[in-house]
């Protein structure tokens, strides 16, 4: 029974941290082999933010299974009920707790100057390009979805 709750944790634990990011680097499938829309700009500002993680409730309702299983092994028949519905309720809270912690994601917020003059602001996980302020980029919208990544070398001489 133990190996089998300890299995179950770890499969939750695995789906979560498998969650949505806003990497630029990582595009959804459903955004493959669509038709984007690419903006020139110019970075003005670079600032460090976290994206907070989400609380779709299976980190609550994994934990409230594990820990009801739990609770409801120790002490007798009225122990397993009482002690089985507080290890539901621990376990639900903790479940959100690591929910949020595993999908929570380290960002920038970018600051972009557009060519025709308006200013946008973009927020997304870290990628593998460090931007600077006066960086020549492109911003690819697709699907509402807008990522900010260093303009290729052609644009930036016409730029």
């Amino acid at each position: 029974m133990h190996r089998l709750l300890i299995a179950f944790t770890t499969a939750c634990l695995a789906a979560l941290s498998g969650c949505s990011t806003t990497s630029p680097d990582v595009i959804s499938r459903s955004d493959a082999q669509r038709l984007s829309q690419v903006q020139d700009g110019t970075v003005l500002s670079v600032r460090p933010v976290t994206v907070e993680g989400s609380q779709s409730g299976g980190g609550a309702a994994a934990g409230a299974v594990v820990g009801g299983v739990a609770g409801s092994s120790v002490g007798g028949r009225r122990e397993k009920v009482a002690v089985g519905v507080l290890g539901a309720v621990a376990g639900a809270v903790i479940g959100n707790v690591v929910e949020r912690a595993a999908t929570r994601e380290d960002a920038v917020e970018i600051l972009v100057q557009l060519k025709h003059g308006e200013r946008r602001a973009i927020v997304q996980a870290k990628g593998q390009e460090n931007l600077a302020a006066g960086d020549p980029v492109i911003l690819v919208t697709t699907g509402g979805k807008v990522r900010v990544t260093r303009a290729p070398q052609a644009v930036r001489r016409n730029y």
